[in-house]
């Protein structure tokens, strides 16, 4: 499925290119370590870092002063996939002081914290991906990780352009969830916050749980929820114990038959918003990742809000039309929908995604979103508009990224678009994305209406009956069908006229409340002024 073969037999043979690199309108990142040494995996290992930033408009030189940072920091490699397939490697990096503690600077503009990720545009070609998605996110959720481009020298070595991005962690301006400490192990302390994440187990220290429900019924893959916050080294049992049961009573909810009852269902667990934000991110994207990988999930202490939030929303590289597996390059189709896909695939959605996304109250929420997201800030032009403006930023310094890793015209995993200039990688990612948002626009019309079967069809039903105080009509329409239920006494005088009015193709139901006398009553139901059905209930003494 992944060419990673073709990928490690390709990229020894491409010469890395030398680059004369004196100046840049991005800031100029400059990292040393002690003696050259090599940056490993983990832990983090003491380095220098010098930031030079003349702002908005201005040409930083490589020869200028520092005057934005110059200071201690740790850095190790970061990432799974993007570690082991990229020789342009990502970082992680950790602002210190002289005593190696943690110092939270404003890096670049960007709200004082520590920790920052260093992105590594490599697989993606037009360098922009992550830092649209993430633009994207900020317009709609209530957080997603600012970021700015960057060139890097390591070690007196051009490394190309980066993307400096604040790590997701819990924090004022960041997740902004309250923070649990190691004393707080009882009563309304000990329920928040928590940072989860849906992840591969690689690339970071991690310790968590296995669902105790497949994510797909019958299935042999599994489902692992890693502490993200509290970090593993630092959560206590109690704390563990009160998330994973928290969490088993939300999959046991979803597990059941009345998984969408407002009162006991995912609406009394769930921030239904965050969801469907978070799902219109990665759809807008095709995320072959989403829901599956670097997917976060948090919860505060229940005194500030008792529900599970989505998000933030992570790693983009390989979106947006950037995947030749999967079905990941086709801008037709619900990422969602990976298991109908690729159900081998060792990491597969969770049961409880699907359950939400066919419940018809949540899709009807979700396309509403939708076209209220597309009329204003997610319309063609502005979408567009980011993503031609990232592009401007990095217009001139790609010239030299490109020098450093020439592999334009290289097949670099997962490209479903390998070879050309700069400017048709970008081309080609536009394209996708108008495309995609296209394709979406009319998909969720179908998302929320349903489809008509006809061998599905029955006949106008009603229930409970006998009955006291109401009755519910249970009918088999298209949405646009136009419905009416005559109501009569036993001896044939008109009592009432109901016009429900469908939400769904397909199966409807409307609930009619009455005040009838105890007595044998009749139905008959019109659908676009033809009688379709007739029956007959009982109202029984209150």
């Amino acid at each position: 499925m992944k060419k990673v073969l073709f990928f490690l037999l390709v990229l020894p043979f491409q010469a890395i290119g030398q680059v004369n690199f004196q100046s840049s309108n991005l800031p100029i990142v400059i990292i040393t370590t002690n003696n050259g040494e090599q940056i490993p995996d983990e832990p983090k290992i003491t380095a220098q870092m010098k930031i030079i930033d003349n702002g908005p408009g201005q040409i930083n030189h490589l020869s200028d002063p520092p005057n934005h940072y110059d200071g201690f920091i740790g850095i190790e490699l970061r990432g799974s996939s993007s570690q082991d397939l990229s020789d342009k490697k990502p970082y992680a990096v950790e602002t210190r002081n002289a005593a190696g503690e943690d110092l939270a600077v404003s890096l670049l503009g960007m709200p004082k914290e520590s920790d920052w990720v260093f992105m590594a545009p490599f697989n993606d070609k037009s360098l922009v991906r992550d830092a649209l998605a993430l633009a994207l996110a900020r317009r709609t959720m209530t957080w997603a990780s600012r970021s700015r481009y960057v060139e890097l020298v390591l070690n007196g070595n051009y490394q190309g352009i980066y993307l400096v991005v604040e790590k997701i962690k819990r924090d004022k301006n960041r997740v902004d969830i309250s923070k649990l400490t190691e004393t707080d192990l009882a009563g309304d302390s000990l329920t928040g916050g928590y940072i989860l994440k849906l992840d591969k187990t690689t690339g970071a220290s991690n310790d968590g749980w296995v669902s105790p429900y497949p994510p797909i019924a019958g299935s042999w893959q599994t489902t692992y929820y890693q502490y993200h916050y509290p970090k593993p080294q630092d959560i206590k049992p109690e704390q563990k114990q009160y998330i994973q049961d928290w969490m088993s009573g939300f999959e046991n909810a979803m597990h059941s038959t009345q998984y969408a009852d407002t009162a006991n269902g995912y609406p009394k667990y769930i921030d239904i918003q965050s969801f469907i934000d978070f799902i219109i991110v990665n759809e807008m994207a095709k995320n072959v990742d989403a829901y599956r990988l670097s997917t976060f999930l948090y919860k505060d202490k229940d005194s500030k809000n008792t529900r599970l939030f989505a998000g933030p929303v992570w790693d983009f590289n390989i979106a947006f039309g950037n995947a030749d597996y999967c079905n990941g390059n086709a801008y037709q189709g619900w990422a969602i929908n990976f298991n109908g896909v690729c159900n081998q695939d060792a990491w597969v959605v969770h049961f409880w995604w699907l359950r939400l996304w066919n419940d018809n109250t949540f899709r009807q929420r979700l396309a509403a979103r939708w076209q209220e997201l597309r009329k204003e800030r997610f319309t063609d032009a502005k979408v567009t508009g980011v993503l031609d403006s990232l592009v401007g930023v990095v217009q001139e310094a790609q010239v030299r990224n490109w020098q450093r890793w020439p592999v334009l015209n290289q097949y670099v995993w997962p490209n479903p678009f390998c070879c050309g200039s700069y400017g048709q990688h970008v081309d080609y990612l536009r394209k996708w994305t108008i495309d995609r948002l296209h394709w979406m626009d009319g998909a969720m019309i179908i998302l929320s209406q349903g489809v008509y079967e006809t061998n599905k069809y029955f006949r106008t039903e009603a229930f409970p009956n006998p009955s006291s105080d109401h009755l519910t009509f249970k009918y088999y329409v298209r949405y646009t069908d136009k419905v009416l239920i005559r109501i009569y006494d036993a001896a044939g005088r008109h009592i009432d006229d109901i016009k429900p009015v469908q939400k769904v193709n397909g199966e409807n139901q409307y609930e009619w409340s009455h005040a009838l006398a105890h007595g044998v009553y009749v139905y008959t139901v019109f659908i676009n002024d033809k009688k379709e059905s007739v029956g007959k209930f009982v109202v029984e003494n209150r």
